[in-house]
């Protein structure tokens, strides 16, 4: 069977599974494969595939019209330039997330521009680590602390900064929230993508996220904010003066985000929307406090 008939016929079995842009998918694991970029595809249609390479793609194919997304079946995914490892024991990291990533290692070029001296950053919740390694790689003067409550994504988190050989600037805590850091950290930037869907609507969401990503990394509490107000409450004690918090959040989330927020003395800068305008990134620093000495 050749390259052409293979992205064919699977497309068309991909097509009645629901599987979004089957064809794109078809191509993206047929890539993986046969070792070649996708657009190199195009120039070999009339190859024909060997028997062990066309068992291995009908397996693979078979597993994403089980919707077992992409990222899992070829174990890797694209984040900001860099190729990360992924499984089920991490979320998949979204395109969204890229713009928090952005933002992020913009203001800590700001701090670097400054001449701000030991520049610290916390990702919570780090999952893949793809924040915390994205922030090491782009700001190189920066150490970052990547905390997690999930042992077995620290380790895939370890794993994809030595891919990239930042290891050495980032720290790996594995603890239930802030509590977990030593009472003196303190941090210039906060970055986090918590878990922000309500207890009951994971059992509604796409088989992609519901089956596939962990739960940990999903599951935010009866409105999906039980995160945002631990965060709130105690992230100030590791702020130093002037730093920044920056939280993704869900669909319809950024009022009572705000609210939680300002209700804690906080003091929301800016909420940024993501790829389709809609409200994705809280920006804020703490005000006065005894807790935070922010300014």
């Amino acid at each position: 069977m050749t390259v052409l008939e293979v992205i064919q016929r699977s497309t068309d079995f991909l097509a009645k599974k629901d599987v979004e842009s089957p064809r794109l998918q078809v191509e993206l694991l047929l890539s993986h494969v046969l070792k070649l970029p996708r657009m190199q595809l195009y120039l070999n249609f009339s190859r024909e595939l060997a028997e062990p390479e066309l068992a291995n793609l009908r397996e693979l194919v078979r597993r994403r019209g089980l919707r077992e997304p992409l990222q899992h079946i070829v174990g890797s995914t694209s984040f900001c330039g860099l190729e990360l490892k992924v499984t089920n024991h991490v979320l998949v990291p979204r395109p969204e997330t890229e713009l928090l990533a952005e933002f992020g290692w913009n203001f800590l070029k700001e701090l670097h521009n400054a001449n701000t001296n030991e520049i610290t950053a916390l990702d919570f919740g780090t999952g893949s680590g793809c924040l915390a390694i994205t922030l090491a790689v782009k700001s190189p003067n920066a150490h970052v602390t990547a905390l997690d409550i999930s042992e077995d994504a620290l380790a895939i988190a370890r794993e994809n900064a030595m891919g990239h050989q930042v290891e050495s600037r980032i720290e790996f805590l594995q603890g239930d929230g802030l509590a977990a850091l030593p009472a003196s950290t303190q941090f210039n930037l906060i970055v986090a993508n918590p878990p922000y869907i309500s207890t009951g609507e994971i059992a509604t969401l796409d088989a992609e996220v519901r089956d596939f990503d962990p739960r940990l990394a999903l599951d935010g509490g009866a409105d999906g904010l039980d995160f945002y107000r631990r965060i709130s409450s105690e992230a100030p004690a590791f702020l130093k003066p002037n730093a920044r918090i920056m939280l993704e959040f869900g669909d319809g989330q950024e009022s009572e985000i705000q609210k939680i927020f300002e209700s804690q003395k906080w003091i929301v800068e800016a909420v940024k929307a993501d790829y389709s305008k809609r409200p994705r990134i809280l920006i804020a620093r703490a005000g006065e406090s005894p807790a935070s000495g922010a300014q």
